[in-house]
């Protein structure tokens, strides 16, 4: 069976790596006979420092499924068209939006200094933060603020593009059309019905339809219908993620 991970929220917490009790259940449901994968919003390249260097081998899931990692081997699937980003940036200046836009592995950042996000953007210093014209391609954009987000979002909505609200953090995740866990998960030969999957938010919605299970970590009222179980989001919710994982390890044996 494959094992597919979101990461923040869900077995990560507060931008705190893994912990090692929980990568210590990974490594039993590898020594198992399963497969992991992690499954992010982060690029690759904000991905691995929250990981042990021991998984950096794992499959990877990035962007929401713009970019591939298989044995430490980045790959990028998808980026945004030239005509699309005409109309994003055309769009960012209209709403004067500052924003996170990731290329393949560098970034542009125009948002606050003190966004919440930054505690999670490239901690290692393992990229560069370069004008928005110097990105190479760009393969996944977050919007941070805006002079009036709502009108921001309906005019998104009219673009050929994948759009992920985060009411919790009043961020706009905008992905090229076509691209998302589920279509980066078959890029890695997963199939339909072939895995479990752990997820905590709208983005991890693609991979909880395809799952012969789906868990999810606190509660979403738009994920929820897709789940089959959630795990309560307390103080005990890195206990009960492992105790589920021993259960799924036998029986899935």
């Amino acid at each position: 069976m494959h094992f597919v991970f979101d990461l923040d929220g869900t077995i990560c917490f507060k931008g705190q790596p893994v912990t090692e009790p929980i990568l210590q259940s990974l490594e039993q449901l590898t020594a198992s006979g399963h497969e992991v994968v992690f499954a992010s919003a982060r690029p690759i390249r904000d991905l691995l420092p929250v990981l042990h260097k021991r998984f950096h081998g794992y499959k990877m899931i990035g962007g929401n499924g713009s970019l591939l990692c298989q044995n430490g081997n980045i790959k990028q699937v998808a980026r945004f068209s030239p005509t699309i980003l005409v109309k994003l940036k055309a769009l960012l200046e209209k709403y004067q939006a500052t924003y996170l836009i990731d290329g393949d592995w560098d970034y542009a950042y125009t948002g606050p200094a003190d966004h919440p996000i930054l505690n999670n953007l490239n901690p290692h210093n393992l990229a560069e933060k370069k004008p928005l014209e110097k990105l190479n391609s760009i393969i996944k954009i977050l919007i941070l603020t805006s002079c009036n987000m709502d009108a921001l979002h309906e005019d998104l909505k009219q673009l050929d593009v994948i759009i992920h609200l985060h009411r919790d953090e009043g961020i706009l995740d905008i992905s090229p059309t076509g691209i998302h866990k589920w279509s980066a998960l078959k890029q890695l030969h997963i199939s339909s019905g072939s895995y479990i999957a752990f997820g905590n938010d709208t983005n991890d919605i693609s991979m909880f339809e395809h799952a012969h299970h789906a868990v999810m970590i606190g509660h979403h009222e738009i994920l929820a219908p897709y789940s089959d179980e959630s795990i309560t989001n307390d103080i005990n919710v890195e206990q009960q993620i492992i105790e589920k994982l021993a259960e799924f390890n036998v029986r899935y044996a």
